[in-house]
């Protein structure tokens, strides 16, 4: 942990860090190295993947209804490094990290997955799962994720909103969040990738909030957190919020941002398909900022955030929105 005065915590903070303490006694989590050791110092240093199996990969291929100008609009996404969401029933999990993992090692690259699964997903809005795991199911979930990733190194964003949210839950749910979040960071940075816990946006906790949340939930155990996850943030308003809560937390913990659409931001509040937004800063790992890992998209451009602004159901291909992006990218 960071060292940081425990009085400062919120009280329901407090009782959730008894019970996770309680849990690393009774031997129910994996650990299996210290903060601050080798991976956590070392920079992100990896060839970010870009999978041919994509929404817009797809699209560009089977391309009978678009224009050639729009097959190029659409390559402005189907060519740049995209997250792979995995979500679903323990099950199926380890398969498809596993297919994932093994194709971006055949390309020679390093896959970011993104671990969306958590009981109470999303407060029961557009993205909320219709088969809720209970907790035990949670950590089945997430020891076949881990086992998908066998041998191989991936960047992995843990759970989008699921701390930024937390307001939504009752406090015994609060509590247990708080536990699976720290059980998904620590076993999935023991097997050796880079995990990122979400940490929400500028517009949405205080910086000092954030860091109790990321506090509570092990961040120290994890490569750092993720921000503007699916949102329209600014680039230079994320890093500054994201450098405030590294502040915060008394270390120099790293983190990476979401620029997948953030091309022509927005602070308006709205999330929800937006018009007029734009692609963002392409991915890279070369961020010229101390504290910032890399740029991603996280999420995938052309991807409806639900059935609002005359979208499809969250989740969905929307070729229109995804034209749209690529039109308002900058420099397009």
């Amino acid at each position: 942990m960071t060292g940081r005065d425990p009085s400062r915590l919120r009280p329901w903070l407090l009782a959730t860090a008894t019970v996770v303490a309680l849990v690393l006694v009774g031997g129910a989590v994996w650990f299996s190295r210290a903060p601050g050791t080798a991976l956590l110092d070392a920079p992100l240093d990896v060839r970010l993947d870009v999978s041919p199996d994509t929404a817009a990969a797809r699209a560009v291929q089977d391309a009978s209804s678009l224009s050639r100008q729009d097959r190029a609009l659409l390559r402005r996404i189907s060519t740049r490094p995209t997250a792979l969401w995995v979500s679903g029933p323990p099950e199926s999990a380890e398969r498809i990290v596993d297919e994932m993992v093994q194709g971006a090692t055949a390309r020679r690259a390093t896959a970011t997955l993104v671990a969306y699964n958590v009981p109470g997903r999303d407060c029961g809005s557009h993205s909320a799962s219709p088969q809720d795991l209970d907790a035990a199911g949670y950590r089945a979930w997430i020891d076949a994720f881990v086992a998908g990733l066998g041998t191989h190194r991936a960047v992995v964003v843990l759970e989008p909103d699921a701390l930024a949210q937390l307001d939504c839950l009752a406090p015994d749910r609060r509590a247990e969040r708080i536990t699976l979040l720290r059980y998904g960071i620590e076993r999935i940075a023991a097997q050796g990738s880079w995990v990122y816990v979400d940490a929400g946006h500028s517009g949405w906790h205080g910086a000092t909030e954030m860091a109790d949340r990321l506090e509570a939930a092990g961040v120290a155990q994890a490569a750092g957190f993720s921000l503007n996850v699916s949102n329209f943030r600014s680039t230079d308003d994320q890093v500054r919020y994201g450098s405030e809560i590294s502040a915060a937390l008394g270390t120099s913990t790293h983190f990476v941002v979401d620029t997948s659409r953030n091309g022509r931001p927005s602070d308006d509040g709205e999330w929800c398909n937006p018009p007029g937004r734009g692609l963002g800063r392409t991915p890279t790992v070369e961020t010229d900022h101390p504290l910032v890992d890399a740029y991603l998209w996280i999420k995938h451009p052309g991807k409806s955030d639900g059935p609002c602004n005359g979208g499809p159901p969250a989740g969905q291909w929307w070729p229109e929105y995804a034209l749209m992006l690529a039109r308002n990218a900058p420099g397009g």
